[in-house]
């Protein structure tokens, strides 16, 4: 299996984002190199179009910005380290406020004390992480074996110590979860009007087409060996769709998908085509991509899609399964970020790093809304495949 470029950091029930960017066609001049990613404590350089993203929905300056990601990416690598340390008495991590301070659960009020001198803040809460991941995993194999009607979703909330299950009837909901055999102490319902659909039906700007009918967004660009091609979306297409790129030139053709279950799939394509490790940005800016270091839950997060663009928020809650019209998926990351149809497959990054595939939601760009991704580890290890980035 080719090396992934970057070790996945910890353990997320979130996602990891993908490239909207096309890859580019053979023979066009190469994208300008990107300059290095920064030493610790200096605020990365970003595209200007997530910058502008990231001022607009969430409420701060472009300096603000940089210096948040920044602390992100720091947060990450210390709440892994923190998450080894702690083993069994880890009960997860995430970031909060306007500086991204990190904070690191335990269930062992002894740990504080090293929790607060790798300079976290420490909370001493019921549940470990592990726990969490038990009572999530019943629901789960709960729902293969009969899905549940009125129950659309559920995840681990790290910062409310439990895994919580949003359906339009509680009542129901509650017997799927009796049904399970979860814990009763670690799992909340909420009742919800939220009804996830995937996006893959409407077309958009820069995307590219299945069949010569439906469109998605392009994800990560990939390499495998000496084949180019991209991660997208496992519902945008079936094994040996064949595809079309933006120019409607041939492009290539669905080497592996998987939906339900998961969403994920890749797209080898022809010669003609040529994979980069860019994000397609605003004002002809793109923005390259680094690596794929997950990121804790709390951090900002952007997403790129062919129907809406740029679009930002945060990372709400991991490893959440999400009951579609056609089917039920597994593992996903729930995020505030907005998305329409057009936008499945499309790149989530946070700062430099590649978090996700964009696989479906509710809501709209224009009221809000809340979309999931399938983190890009996944299809990297599925298939074999290597991150194209930019070093």
């Amino acid at each position: 299996m080719p090396r992934r470029v970057l070790v996945v950091a910890g353990t997320v029930l979130a996602v990891s984002a993908v490239t909207l960017t096309v890859p580019a066609a053979a023979g066009d001049p190469a994208p300008p190199s990107s300059p290095p990613t920064g030493t610790p404590g200096t605020p990365p350089d970003l595209a200007p179009g997530m910058l502008q993203a990231m001022s607009r929905d969430l409420g701060i300056t472009p300096a603000q910005a940089r210096a948040r990601v920044a602390n992100e990416e720091r947060a990450a690598d210390l709440g892994t380290s923190l998450s080894r340390k702690l083993g069994d008495r880890y009960a997860g991590s995430w970031v909060t406020g306007a500086t991204s301070k990190l904070v690191v659960a335990t269930t062992d009020r002894t740990k504080a004390r090293l929790i607060t001198a790798a300079g976290a803040q420490a909370r001493v809460v019921r549940h470990s992480f592990a726990d969490l991941k038990a009572a999530k995993s019943r629901l789960d194999r709960a729902a293969r074996a009969r899905a549940p009607k009125s129950a659309g979703v559920w995840s681990i909330d790290v910062r409310a110590n439990r895994v919580l299950v949003r359906g339009s009837d509680p009542a129901q909901a509650r017997a799927f979860v009796r049904r399970s055999g979860a814990d009763a102490g670690t799992v909340h319902v909420l009742k919800s009007t939220e009804k996830p659909r995937t996006y893959s039906d409407l077309r958009g700007g820069d995307a590219f087409r299945i069949n010569g009918t439906s469109r998605c967004s392009v994800g990560f660009p990939v390499t495998k060996g000496s084949e180019h091609g991209f991660v997208t979306a496992g519902h945008c297409g079936k094994l040996g769709d064949r595809t079309t790129g933006y120019n409607g030139e041939p492009q290539g053709s669905f080497a592996g998908s998987r939906f339900p279950n998961n969403d994920y799939s890749w797209v080898r394509t022809n010669d003609d085509w040529r994979a980069t490790p860019y994000v397609k940005g605003a004002g002809g800016v793109d923005a390259p991509v680094s690596g794929d270091r997950e990121m804790a839950a709390g951090s900002s997060v952007c997403r790129s899609g062919s129907t809406s663009g740029w679009h930002c928020g945060r990372i709400q809650e991991l490893n959440a399964t999400v009951s579609y019209p056609e089917g039920t998926v597994y593992g996903l990351t729930r995020t505030s970020v907005c998305a329409e149809p057009g936008d499945s497959g499309g790149p989530f990054l946070s700062g430099r790093q590649a978090q996700g595939t964009t696989s479906g939601g509710s809501g709209d760009c224009t009221k809000g809304g809340t979309t999931y991704f399938q983190p890009v580890g996944e299809a990297l290890d599925a298939y074999g495949l290597t991150l194209r980035t930019a070093h």
